[in-house]
């Protein structure tokens, strides 16, 4: 009796366990509301200049003995020759390749003692090269980075290391279906290059190619130096002066973009905007590449954000320094910012057609490049192509309700928040403005941009600046 007792016992207490996991699961079916983003404390940020034109920027933080130090230079890939694409990047690379006084060893042997680094990269509108070093080594570090950045040699023989390397890089990368597709995008749909060049354009580049990047845009008048960590305004004014500044600057300047001037603009409401860029196409050319072997496809649809007539006047166009740049970020996110964008819903999470979809936007000094990115099998290609352009369809036609909207704007606001935590997110933040030369007051005004945005802003968003792409698709034709 005791031991039937025993097993009744345990039974109830099996059925109790499972009816309790049964209705926890079932509670987990359904995620929880998403609560607000922190409050985000906006560090102090001071600007100062050296005589030479260098301008200072320090945010100070003493939670950790660690200085982040990032020289941003006014000059990317976008001024480089078509012909020697790469050359930007190489440039910014090699300077920690050899120096008047210490080679490409000593170098990286005397930053690794002190525990650093230092890299340096180019993007398609500025340079930036940096280190990080604690308190206590920083003007040791900041030594050999003063070093780098104003005596540079560029030795013929780590531009053939470099080449050989970069190359190979490229050679691998180009046989991959979701790489070609950007290579394919930014010359087929935005007019632009790869940062990182071609192999035929890496091979092209001469030393002397490099000497005349250096020389033109390697100037304190057109650079900002950010240090942010353990170091106050006083003692940052100090390290820079001591290592730089006696940079100097050699004239002349150079000329940069036309503006437009509005002017032969005819008169033109809003609303006729609208009814105008409602009836063209959402993508106007389609191109397939043929990548034999690829075993899958990528699919990008990729639109040129850039003024005209229309857009200048009603002031339309998403630019980084406007007010429909939060509409812009908004609508990307609800596209394909993330796990739980539109993209990703439709393709990956209804259909398992890929492994992940999004979209992104690339901005730049008038607009931005829009693209969107899948990979999937050969023969879902159209499939992918199709749902990219139902779901663009759908933000330029229909209202993104309140329970859609609000988490995306939280997620923005939340990576916003995260990139405070490290000497390398405020940097990357600053460096961001600098580039379209926004007042660091903007920082302040990030979180509540993005709170404001309305469906209506998402739509417009999507209508003015959304119609017209191309849909690229490389892979095996074959298949």
């Amino acid at each position: 009796m005791k031991n039937s007792k025993f097993k009744i016992n345990s039974i109830g207490a099996f059925l109790i366990l499972n009816v309790a996991f049964l209705i926890g699961a079932s509670a987990q079916e359904q995620p929880p509301e998403a609560t607000s983003p922190r409050a985000v404390k906006i560090p102090k940020i001071v600007e100062s200049k050296l005589p030479n034109g260098l301008k200072i920027i320090v945010v100070e933080r003493k939670n950790v003995p660690l200085v982040s130090v990032n020289l941003m230079i006014d000059g990317g890939a976008a001024n480089e020759d078509d012909k020697l694409a790469g050359v930007t990047d190489m440039t910014a690379s090699l300077l920690t390749k050899g120096t008047k006084t210490r080679n490409a060893d000593a170098i990286a042997e005397q930053t690794e003692f002190l525990g650093s680094s230092i890299n340096g990269g180019a993007n398609w509108m500025s340079t930036s090269v940096g280190f990080d070093a604690t308190t206590d080594k920083l003007d040791k570090a900041m030594a050999i980075f003063a070093d780098v950045v104003l005596r540079p040699t560029f030795p013929q023989s780590e531009i053939d290391l470099y080449k050989s390397q970069a190359i190979d890089e490229l050679n691998v990368g180009l046989k991959q279906p979701g790489t070609l597709a950007r290579f394919v995008a930014a010359q087929y749909s935005f007019g632009e290059h790869s940062v990182g060049g071609t192999p035929e354009t890496i091979k092209a580049i001469k030393r002397k190619d490099l000497l005349e990047i250096y020389r033109t845009y390697y100037l304190p008048s057109e650079s900002v130096l950010i240090f942010t960590g353990d170091i106050t305004q006083a003692q940052a004014q100090l390290i820079a002066k001591k290592y730089l500044g006696l940079w100097r600057n050699p004239p002349p300047d150079l000329p940069y973009g036309a503006v437009l001037s509005g002017t032969n603009v005819n008169p033109i409401t809003i609303n006729d905007y609208r009814k105008m860029m409602i009836e063209q196409p959402t993508f106007n050319r389609m191109l397939v590449v043929d990548l034999p072997n690829s075993g899958q496809a990528a699919v990008v649809f990729a639109k040129k954000m850039e003024n005209d007539d229309y857009s200048w006047r009603l002031k339309t166009l998403a630019n980084r320094d406007s007010d429909n740049f939060f509409p812009a970020s908004v609508a990307n996110s609800l596209l394909g910012g993330g796990y739980s964008s539109r993209m990703n819903q439709e393709i990956r999470i209804k259909r398992g057609l890929s492994y992940g979809a999004g979209s992104s936007i690339a901005w730049r000094s008038n607009g931005g490049n829009f693209s969107t990115r899948c990979q999937t099998k050969t023969a879902s290609a159209a499939e992918v192509a199709e749902l990219t352009l139902n779901e663009i369809n759908r933000l330029i036609n229909e209202d993104a309700s309140d329970a859609e909207l609000t988490p995306r704007k939280n997620v923005l606001n939340g990576d916003f928040g995260r990139e405070f935590e490290t000497n390398g997110g405020i940097a990357g933040q600053i460096e961001n403005l600098l580039t379209f030369d926004l007042p660091m007051s903007n920082l302040d005004a990030y979180m509540n941009g993005n709170a404001k945005v309305t469906a209506q802003q998402v739509r417009d968003f999507a209508l003015f600046n959304l119609k017209g792409g191309d849909i690229i698709i490389v892979g095996d034709y074959n298949d």
